[in-house]
């Protein structure tokens, strides 16, 4: 098995996934399925290789002074590998999103009419230093019948050709065609930008990465998009908060893995409930090594903390830096989760209904969260299997995108000779 040739032009790529997206829209879900399967077999079976092309871009990572929360996100470990094939194994489990009948009618000149679940074709799919992306983008495509063309970032180029290379060496083995997983291999920006402007070839784009990349793709795509966001996230501290609760939910949403998207970037914090529990608060910033930038109310209380800029409010810091913000009510955060909040997660602590259900109609967000951490915005924590993204728009999907955002509809008229 040879990887994709490094002659073939970005368009002629998009032509062969065209094609083998036909063949794999046509194939059932049990071969579908056991496609899946061999791709995470083969995935563990070589996790060895993975690593050793991971450790090239690590290295290269290191040199060019990448930051600590950029370098999470590109490395790789046994674990982490293991972890999104068995990823695969989840997807292969869902319920196909395919050929189902969500309506069928008959008109009274008897015309049948029937609405059905279709694959979207071909995905374009355009990202940073996730290698983990490739693996589940792929498998998301595949189930919901789709082909994919994958353009990741230059600093995980060894990591992605790898697991394509090993991923081409599994399809070999099954019903669906190699062709139907492209790979990228030029780093060059315009490689990139050609997927753009191929709306002939490829029928959406799905920008997963930082917010320059997004809106890059957003800006410049002719192809439909389908966009994701970038995750600054509020937890807002109510003043009937349980504190307990709420010093959890703060450690868990910013210190488990701070460089990922669903992670908190600000704390909005009732000022009744600062004053009764300042010394719980500051015990768990100190015991949690998290770094405050705050406004004059919270400077005056936490330690060490550090006056917050404009800038703070809008930062996604991807670090155990955080910005907090002294609020007098509910409208107040929600005011400022307004103006700067990028409608991907927020959460609000409390112990009053009322007030949960007045953040919950009022703030505009792809998934909200009352006394719940903001972790759970993904794809698998939320039973979808591998996610493909965060949408933060509101047409066609919203929120984590599983296999159902990643099919259409088409109409099935059956008549008897019927003429209008």
């Amino acid at each position: 098995m040879s990887p994709i040739k490094e002659s073939l032009t970005v368009e002629a790529q998009a032509i062969l996934a065209k094609k083998a997206a036909k063949y794999v829209g046509l194939l059932s879900t049990e071969e579908k399925n056991k496609a899946l399967h061999k791709l995470a077999d083969m995935l563990e079976a070589k996790y060895p290789f993975i690593l050793r092309e991971n450790e090239k871009d690590v290295f290269k990572g290191r040199e060019k002074g990448y930051s600590e929360a950029f370098l999470d996100r590109l490395s790789l470990t046994k674990e982490r590998i293991f972890d999104f094939a068995n990823g695969l194994r989840e997807v292969a489990e869902l319920e196909d999103p395919t050929g189902k009948v969500l309506s069928n009618r008959t008109l009274e000149n008897g015309l049948q009419v029937e609405k059905v679940t279709v694959p979207l074709g071909v995905i374009g799919m355009i990202y940073e230093a996730r290698p983990n992306v490739t693996v589940d983008a792929t498998g998301l495509a595949l189930k919901a019948g789709n082909a994919i063309i994958l353009k990741g970032g230059s600093s995980a180029i060894q990591s992605n050709k790898a697991i394509v290379k090993v991923m081409h060496k599994a399809l070999l083995e099954t019903n669906i065609p190699k062709e139907a997983v492209q790979f990228i291999e030029s780093t060059d920006r315009a490689a990139a930008q050609q997927l753009f402007t191929m709306k002939e070839h490829i029928d959406v784009l799905i920008p997963r990465g930082g917010g320059s990349l997004i809106s890059a793709v957003v800006n410049q795509a002719t192809v439909p998009v389908l966009e994701t966001g970038v995750g600054n996230c509020h937890l807002y501290i109510d003043a009937e908060a349980n504190p307990d609760k709420a010093l959890s939910v703060l450690v868990n949403a910013k210190t488990d893995r701070p460089a990922v998207c669903n992670a908190i970037e600000t704390v909005l914090i009732h000022r009744a409930w600062l004053t009764e529990h300042k010394e719980e608060l500051i015990q768990t910033l100190e015991e949690n090594v998290i770094k405050v930038h705050g406004d004059e109310a919270a400077i005056a209380v936490i330690p060490h903390a550090v006056p917050a800029e404009e800038e703070d409010w809008a930062n996604e810091y991807l670090s155990l830096d955080i910005a907090m913000k002294v609020v007098d009510h509910v409208d107040e955060a929600i005011a400022h989760i307004d103006r700067y909040g990028t409608k991907h997660s927020e959460a609000i602590m409390t112990e009053n209904v009322q007030t949960a259900h007045r953040f919950m109609k009022l703030v505009d967000a792809s998934a909200l969260y009352h006394n719940a951490s903001t972790r759970f915005t993904d794809g698998s924590a939320l039973g979808l299997g591998a996610e493909i993204g965060i949408s933060t728009q509101k047409l066609h999907a919203r929120g984590p995108m599983g296999l159902e955002a990643l099919t259409t509809i088409k109409y099935i008229m059956s008549g008897n000779g019927h003429i209008r």
